[in-house]
């Protein structure tokens, strides 16, 4: 059948029968290149003519080749004392939801489940993106900005692979879930730990370590093929 698939371009995969979107109670998402078409940090960098050099650092920390934590400080350290006006340029022009999106979002409120996007990325982006889509969490990191410049690094605790799998940890603790009613969805070696946390994972266009690992992988649809695997009752 994968192969099959693969062939004819169609995403697939066993499913419960009877299961539905109503199941869960939280659905977690990363948010670059997964609920949004774009990796922030590479557009902004763009701006200061590094977005082939930052690019090439992402996606090495996306496939896991090399320490996240440790790509997030060179990466913003390239950005020192670009305007912050290239940050509203980035959320105005260049910042799109990936096709179904919000269809996902609508679907997952009206059946009561909790959103979360969780993310390596930055706060200026996530607190828009939860403003515009009504998401219920949020968390990422905070770019310093000095005298309406980049200061080159970040504050506050480090949203990196650990950190967000410590929001599904803490949220499934407060909501009284266990990881059965938790959906997660990510593209990155950095969502691994926190689709570990949940009972059903989805790898979303991801890379092939994501894939390896998820419960199941949609190369072709949009986020709303969630909903083809997940129907609402």
């Amino acid at each position: 059948m994968a192969a099959h698939c693969e062939k004819a371009q169609l995403d697939w995969g066993f499913v419960r029968e009877g299961a539905t979107l109503r199941d869960f109670r939280l659905l977690a998402m990363d948010m670059d290149s997964t609920l949004i078409s774009i990796e922030c940090i590479d557009e902004i960098a763009d701006y200061a003519g590094r977005k082939a050099e930052v690019a090439a650092v992402t996606a090495a920390a996306m496939r896991g080749e090399i320490d996240w934590p440790e790509s997030l400080r060179q990466r913003v350290k390239a950005l020192t004392g670009l305007e912050e006006g290239a940050l509203e340029r980035v959320y105005a022009e260049r910042l799109r939801f990936n096709r179904g999106a919000e269809k996902l979002i609508e679907a997952a409120r009206r059946q009561g489940v909790k959103t979360l996007l969780v993310s390596g990325g930055f706060t200026y982006f996530t607190d828009r993106v939860r403003e515009k889509l009504k998401l219920d969490y949020a968390y990422s990191n905070v770019l310093v900005v000095e005298s309406g410049k980049l200061a080159g690094h970040v504050t506050g605790p480090l949203v990196d692979a650990h950190g967000k799998a410590a929001h599904v940890a803490r949220l499934k603790q407060e909501l009284g879930i266990g990881p059965e009613r938790v959906l997660a969805i990510g593209d990155g070696a950095n969502d691994l730990l926190m689709m570990a946390e949940a009972g059903t994972s989805i790898a979303y266009h991801a890379k092939p370590v994501v894939k390896a690992k998820a419960t199941y992988a949609l190369d072709y649809a949009g986020l709303d093929g969630v909903l083809n695997l997940f129907a609402e009752p």
